[in-house]
């Protein structure tokens, strides 16, 4: 088929057969499909669409990465607070007290001449308080 003529009616030329016809175009939909092309008014600021994006970040800081940050400065004062004779429970649930303290290890004995050593990061808290790995505050 080969188009005419555009508008609200179209007269359309059949290829094989040489016919002419007219064909009615939805014109509502025809207006539709220009106006989507069309950019926006020249008052509209393209900033202003960059400001729920912002909003969500600044939430996701202040609710998610802020606390978390707080949270991980405390478990690091804390394993670097660490000394000889602290009762502490590690994230395995192995209780014992710190016999010697090497950079990022710790010793620990957990029973009568038996002691293992620990990655510090594997120290959670002090025996009988609550975890300062899984703490919410």
């Amino acid at each position: 088929m080969e188009l005419v003529r555009l508008s609200a009616v179209a007269r359309v030329r059949h290829a094989s057969s040489g016919e002419t016809g007219h064909y009615c175009m939805n014109v509502g939909l025809y207006n539709l499909m220009l106006a989507m092309g069309t950019p926006p008014g020249p008052g509209v600021n393209p900033y202003i669409q960059l400001i729920p994006i912002a909003l969500v970040f600044a939430i996701f800081y202040f609710i998610i990465l802020l606390p978390t940050k707080k949270k991980q400065k405390k478990l690091q004062e804390f394993l670097d607070a660490l000394k000889v004779g602290d009762r502490v429970v590690t994230n395995g649930g192995i209780y014992g007290s710190v016999a010697k303290v090497n950079g990022n290890t710790v010793q620990l004995q957990i029973a009568d001449k038996v002691r293992i050593e620990l990655a510090k990061n594997a120290i959670v808290g002090y025996q009988g308080q609550e975890s300062l790995a899984d703490s919410t505050n």
